[in-house]
């Protein structure tokens, strides 16, 4: 008996801004990446919502959120939250938009886009680990990735894209 498999890939970029901007003259630094380890937890919310549960989140433009840490702790798929040691000192949320063309025709149906932009005030520390959350607090993490970023000060935005692709 053969199987089909399921592959989740993740290719990310992080553009960092001066100030308050996210105009193209003001940046100064872009960093790619690919990978990411898909959470248990983060399975698990997929199947849930994809078979007509509804007690959890989706991961929606309402709800979906990515986080980052000053932690590199390695990613183990049993992992919940991030693994800074606290909110918003070593870790942070930030509301997501997202992007999803729902075509079952071509290849894009299986690609989602998360993308977060961290003002000037918001997490200012390490940068060393990422993810994507159901929610602003506790919720589902779908997925976690740890990768040294730099460190982000009050004279920056930086803004976080995550596209997601199933295949």
């Amino acid at each position: 008996m053969s199987f089909d498999s399921i592959m989740e890939s993740a290719k990310w970029e992080l553009h960092k801004f001066h100030g308050d901007s996210t105009d193209l003259k003001d940046l100064y630094e872009v960093i790619e990446g690919e990978g990411n380890l898909l959470l248990y937890g983060g399975a698990s919310l997929l199947w849930h919502r994809s078979t007509g549960g509804s007690s959890l989140d989706p991961l929606s433009d309402t709800y979906a959120h990515i986080g980052v840490g000053d932690t590199n702790t390695a990613a183990a798929a049993t992992q919940t939250d991030l693994q800074g040691a606290s909110y918003p000192t070593n870790k942070f949320r930030q509301l997501a938009d997202m992007a999803h063309t729902d075509s079952p025709n071509t290849s894009g149906g299986a690609v989602v886009t998360f993308q977060s932009t961290f003002a000037t005030g918001d997490a200012n520390f390490v940068w060393a680990e990422w993810g994507i959350f159901n929610a602003s607090t506790s919720g589902r993490m779908l997925n976690r990735k740890v990768e040294a970023l730099g460190t982000k000060t009050s004279a920056a935005t930086w803004q976080l894209t995550i596209t997601l692709t199933l295949a």
